[in-house]
């Protein structure tokens, strides 16, 4: 068991969800009932990258103590106090390299990259860290699993609104981001059967289609494209025009996730690689949109979600979840256990290897929830499922 007097450090990576800051009260009541002190590390990795062990003021810039004073009203905001950011240590381009890390403290690696967990381990060596609790997805976490083969005692809590951590029916922000994205499919139907038109909302899912599919689900939309299936975009087209017709008003809705893409074709993404690999995704939605105007005449409504979905203050469900990781996240660490994720499972709060993260990949279960000819949900059986069906 961790003895008292020790010292923890949590940190948010990736992209920022509704009930982060939630999680890190709760982490940081928890540490207090067990004399725990808590460190937040500013910027997520990239904190802990920027930090000279030589330079006090360095470690005043991306560090800050936590306690029951200072997170007392947090968890009343969406966001992260602590922000973030998608920095790899183990993967940093050459001119990302801080000038003060020691040549002994870092790796070239393929592709011009830099290695510089040595250097992430002599700071937390410095700053007396005893176990680090990182909040964040796949990415984040999978930085993590490094540092827990290295020897750091990790305990990781899974946050994205894709919820396609793999290990977890269930990540911080999944819960209200499709809130948000059925209360704007909702809001979006007066102005789209007020003109008779086509609206396609694009919502956030790389990798992963559950937003799309889920939102859909719930909003009872006429068509949803997902990420794990092609679409045929003539078929699309026609699909939505019957749906119009059938339509008493006139109209029809669809959503589809921004990882989506057509048969035969790639995603549509831009811009620069982050540490993880990825680039920029967005505007299959506003494709799709053109094509349809282009072909029907028909007006189309284009509406990218996009941080409308991870904004603001989280919903309960969130809430619960956040609170309840951020304690359980706590405990492991107390009682001495490493290498752990917090995790839900068929609605049961449990933890589970870390490696798990990088073990496979979470994807919509398509054979069980998705019709594929005809681009829907098709929930075949609620018996047995989580409460998300995920």
């Amino acid at each position: 068991m961790m003895s008292k007097g020790k010292r923890v450090a949590i940190l948010t990576g990736g992209g920022d969800v509704p009930g982060l800051n939630v999680a890190i009260k709760a982490v940081v009541v928890r540490a207090a009932l067990n004399d725990i002190e808590v460190i937040g590390v500013r910027r997520g990795w990239l904190g802990l990258l920027h930090i000279d062990p030589d330079d006090p003021a360095t470690a005043k810039n991306f560090t800050m103590p936590l306690n029951v004073d200072n997170v007392r009203t947090i968890d009343r905001t969406g966001g992260t106090i602590l922000h973030t950011s998608r920095t790899n240590p183990g993967n940093v381009g050459s001119d990302e390299v801080p000038g003060f890390v020691a040549g002994t403290d870092r790796i070239e690696t393929s592709g011009g990259k830099t290695d510089c967990t040595k250097h992430v381990l002599k700071v937390l060596e410095h700053l007396g860290i005893d176990a680090v609790i990182p909040i964040g997805g796949d990415d984040t976490l999978s930085y993590a699993c490094r540092l827990n083969r290295e020897g750091v005692q990790i305990i990781a809590i899974p946050k994205t609104m894709d919820n396609d951590v793999f290990g977890t029916d269930f990540c911080i922000g999944f819960s209200t981001a499709v809130t948000r994205s059925v209360d704007a499919i909702n809001a979006l139907r007066t102005t789209t059967g007020s003109h008779e038109r086509i609206c396609v909302v694009e919502l956030f899912g790389r990798n992963s289609g559950e937003t799309s599919l889920i939102a859909a689900y719930l909003a009872d939309v006429d068509r949803a494209v997902i990420s794990e299936v092609p679409f045929d975009t003539q078929r699309l087209i026609d699909f939505l025009i019957a749906d119009r017709s059938r339509n008493p008003s006139n109209y029809a809705i669809m959503t589809i996730s921004e990882g989506a893409h057509p048969v035969g074709g790639t995603i549509r993404e831009s811009g620069r690689e982050d540490a993880y690999g990825h680039k920029k995704l967005g505007g299959v939605g506003f494709a799709i949109s053109q094509e349809i105007k282009e072909q029907t005449g028909i007006n189309v409504i284009y509406q990218q979600l996009a941080y409308m979905m991870r904004s603001g203050a989280p919903d309960s469900l969130d809430r619960m979840v956040a609170v309840s990781y951020g304690s359980l996240a706590l405990d492991q660490i107390v009682m001495g256990n490493r290498g752990r994720m917090v995790a839900l499972q068929q609605a049961v709060y449990t933890t589970v290897p870390l490696d798990m993260v990088i073990a496979a990949k979470k994807r919509v279960d398509v054979t069980a929830l998705y019709d594929v000819e005809n681009y829907r949900p098709k929930v075949r059986d609620t018996l047995g499922k989580p409460m998300f069906l995920y």
